[in-house]
């Protein structure tokens, strides 16, 4: 038998870093979402560059019974990501200068504006009619707050396209041209934040 004092805590002990799911509700496997976070923490300590938001952003961890609450720890890695994002600007900025930033922001801008001028029901290209994709219409619905974020000014928040979520359908527009044009416009977001 181990005889421990009572002041040390092993990583069994010690209490988990965000609310649990509980019955058939499944959450992020808290080992898989430990490990990065700690990673991400020591990535950004050492002021590295193995780690950005991007990469933040696109994180992933397998679904679990017993798991974290999935909305908890995506709160958390919004806030990392935010932290990446800054450190980024400042680097640019203080190697290229303010402009440099702020013209990269408005070119990226012009891209994504460029590419939802593109009809409503053909901004993106469609999946098969036996394929399932993101619904058409809920998608167009984001894509008018962009334009009118980027164009007009209204007010959008990289946490709502965090959390953006579509139904599916069949022919729907394919997932992973519009999850690389939000990713783009967080990022644009965050640029000008």
């Amino acid at each position: 038998m181990t005889d421990r004092s009572p002041d040390v805590t092993t990583a069994e002990d010690a209490p988990p870093a965000f609310a649990l799911t509980t019955g058939r509700t499944l959450g992020y496997h808290r080992a898989a979402v430990d490990t990065f976070l700690a990673s991400a923490r020591k990535a950004f300590e050492l002021g590295g560059d193995e780690l950005e938001a991007a990469d933040v952003r696109t994180a992933s961890f397998p679904l679990v019974k017993g798991g974290y609450v999935v909305a908890d720890v995506d709160a958390a890695l919004g806030r990392v990501e935010d932290a990446f994002a800054a450190r980024e600007r400042e680097r640019v900025v203080r190697a290229r200068g303010a402009g440099a930033w702020v013209e990269q922001a408005r070119e990226d801008a012009q891209v994504i504006l460029d590419h939802l001028a593109r009809p409503a029901r053909h901004r993106f290209a469609r999946t098969g009619v036996l394929t399932f994709g993101y619904r058409v219409d809920e998608v167009d619905h984001v894509a008018t707050r962009i334009v009118r974020y980027l164009r007009d000014g209204d007010a959008l928040t990289a946490e709502q396209l965090r959390s953006a979520a579509f139904r599916m359908q069949r022919g729907g527009y394919r997932e992973e041209q519009v999850d690389a044009l939000l990713d783009a416009t967080i990022d644009v977001i965050l640029a000008v934040r």
